[in-house]
């Protein structure tokens, strides 16, 4: 599933334009392509060399040890990220931990964190959507689990449900969107929930 997430997305990019590639995404500091060279960041990296470059390089920092990776990719042209998407769909290192659960996560939301700001509608595999939805809920730093307590999510178009409580209904790829911080999926949300989901979102996701 990660392969063929990240094959759609190395797709996807192939047939942007320059004016594509610098438009802004949900990640606001972000540009497609910062966003395009983060997915594959990590990949080249051992889990010795990510410990030394947040806690030494960044000084701790995940924004300055995002931005830090991002950088080495600054001087390669958009049909090279393109090509390195490629060669990496297989993951490899962090993005391969919980059996592919990072990989899966993180290349799905970012996908969809380009496509939204561009108008670029997505219909993802439900079988893929579905595995998405559970699984972040067990990744701690993305605080789905956190955000989604106490609430019976719903998704109303894959065969998805989770928790109970008052209902959270929306579209698989809201609903994991909204869980993973982002308010700009917000208005496709319904229920008795929904207000209680919302008061969980960041003012601001990165």
């Amino acid at each position: 599933m990660v392969r063929s997430e990240r094959e759609d997305l190395a797709n996807l990019l192939a047939d942007f334009n320059p004016a594509q590639w610098s438009h802004p995404t949900l990640c606001s500091q972000w540009r497609v392509r910062d966003l395009a060279a983060h997915v594959i960041s990590y990949d080249g990296l051992s889990y010795a060399q990510i410990a030394k470059k947040r806690l030494l390089d960044a000084g701790g920092s995940m924004d300055r040890f995002n931005a830090n990776a991002i950088a080495d990719y600054v001087d390669l042209g958009t049909a090279e990220l393109v090509d390195l998407i490629r060669q990496r769909a297989q993951p490899r290192g962090y993005m391969a931990a919980f059996g592919g659960t990072i990989g899966l996560l993180d290349a799905m939301i970012h996908q969809q964190d380009i496509r939204r700001p561009l108008g670029i509608a997505r219909v993802i595999p439900p079988q893929r959507l579905r595995a998405a939805l559970q699984r972040s809920l067990y990744v701690p730093i993305l605080c789905s689990a956190w955000r989604g307590r106490g609430l019976q999510l719903i998704a109303t178009d894959v065969d998805w449900r989770y928790g109970s409580g008052p209902e959270v209904r929306a579209p698989g790829e809201a609903l994991l969107m909204t869980l993973a911080g982002r308010s700009a999926a917000f208005g496709e949300l319904s229920g008795q929930g929904a207000a209680t989901l919302l008061r969980r979102l960041p003012a601001e996701r990165g």
